[in-house]
């Protein structure tokens, strides 16, 4: 069978640091604020055909359709046939502040008055359900939920669904709106998040995560299907790779192993040695065991001198959960474009304890865009790599 090339067309972002892929990248260059990133001046109705759909769909399937707009708008009219036309985003919460508001509402004022569309707005395949119905696409319409790393597997899933010939266009991406009371304290008590609410990734100072929310999503198309259409290339996925460390559910691998291997498996499927990366964008939470089982990971298969550029967009959006990898796999594109790494906002001092990989700190940095990875390693042991390359 032959494989066919990835491209991708059209990239929409929703985030903290800003609405729409140019305001998103602005923002991953500036300083970051304090405190949970929540998304400011989203107006949901200004994305549906109906304000009925926008007030019946949970806040991480709104951003969803609002970056789905976005990227197809940039991508152009897509002719293919829509059965072979898909939708996947992944998530890892779904629509919790759907959920956790009907339950105060029924503790409040009994079962009758929760609402009738609590379930299509909490289940976790909405945001893929809702994009397939407003632009008629009737491929496979799927979503994973592999805690942090579902973002980034539900792009690698649907780039080989092009790739072997299933689709011939597939909006891939994750959204997520996590930021109810009850899921930060949770998050809180096993104490996971920053008391300082400053997320500094690989910094020796770092103390936890910080949540965000947010969505990105990505047309990826046949390359040339694509060509003949006349449509700008962006980029190509080269190769993904998904593995589980099976190890703790909270806890990565010691020594970072499952990544090492989920690396080295993109690395394979891309066709491309370790030297031929020039950048990674780190999953880097800002948490202690995390970064670094992913720094000594990325010292075992790249070595420091000189290595890839390392960044995490972390420092500035937070951790958006199932989303993060999504909308670092967008960052790895619009850097691309705009020909500049983003530095890690909140690194100043990288961890003496980690291995001293090639960071971008202070400020963002020009670069010659080249093959570039982008991890992903969610509770569960869930890891997950996208191997992106320029056009």
């Amino acid at each position: 069978m032959s494989i066919r090339r990835v491209a991708v067309t059209g990239v929409g972002v929703v985030a903290p640091c800003g609405i729409g892929a140019d305001a998103f990248f602005e923002g991953l260059c500036s300083p970051a604020p304090v405190g949970t990133r929540r998304v400011s001046g989203f107006e949901p109705g200004d994305h549906f055909d109906n304000p009925k759909d926008a007030r019946r769909a949970d806040p991480f399937t709104q951003f969803a359709v609002a970056a789905a707009a976005e990227a197809l708008a940039q991508a152009g009219e897509i002719t293919a046939d829509p059965n072979r036309c898909g939708t996947y985003v992944g998530t890892g919460v779904g629509g919790i502040m759907t959920l956790e508001d009907q339950i105060e509402l029924r503790l409040d004022k009994g079962e009758r008055r929760v609402s009738p569309f609590l379930v299509p707005m909490m289940m976790a395949n909405a945001a893929a359900a809702t994009l397939s119905m407003k632009y008629g696409w009737q491929g496979p319409s799927e979503n994973v939920v592999t805690a942090c790393a579902a973002g980034t597997h539900a792009v690698g899933n649907a780039a080989r669904m092009i790739a072997y010939g299933r689709c011939d266009a597939v909006l891939a991406g994750g959204s997520e709106a996590p930021c109810t009371v009850t899921a930060t304290a949770g998050f809180s008590n096993m104490t996971a998040l920053s008391k300082s609410g400053i997320s500094r990734p690989f910094d020796r100072e770092r103390d936890g995560l910080v949540m965000c929310e947010g969505a990105a999503i990505l047309v990826l198309e046949d390359w040339d299907t694509a060509e003949g259409r006349g449509a700008t290339i962006l980029a190509e996925i080269l190769g993904s790779a998904s593995t589980a460390d099976a190890h703790h559910i909270t806890a990565p691998s010691p020594g970072g192993s499952g990544a090492v291997h989920c690396i080295q498996l993109a690395l394979d499927e891309a066709g491309l040695q370790p030297s031929d990366i020039v950048h990674v964008n780190a999953h880097g939470t800002s948490t202690d065991l995390n970064d670094a089982a992913e720094a000594e990971a990325l010292d075992k298969v790249f070595g420091t001198s000189p290595g890839p550029k390392v960044t995490s967009t972390k420092g500035v959006t937070g951790h958006a959960l199932g989303a993060a990898g999504a909308l670092e796999a967008a960052a790895v594109v619009l850097s691309m474009q705009k020909r500049l790494i983003p530095h890690t906002v909140g690194l100043s001092e990288p961890d003496p304890e980690i291995p001293p990989l090639d960071f971008v700190m202070g400020e963002p940095v020009e670069w010659e865009p080249g093959p570039s990875i982008s991890n992903s390693f969610g509770f569960g042991g869930h890891n997950g790599t996208l191997v992106i390359a320029p056009a």
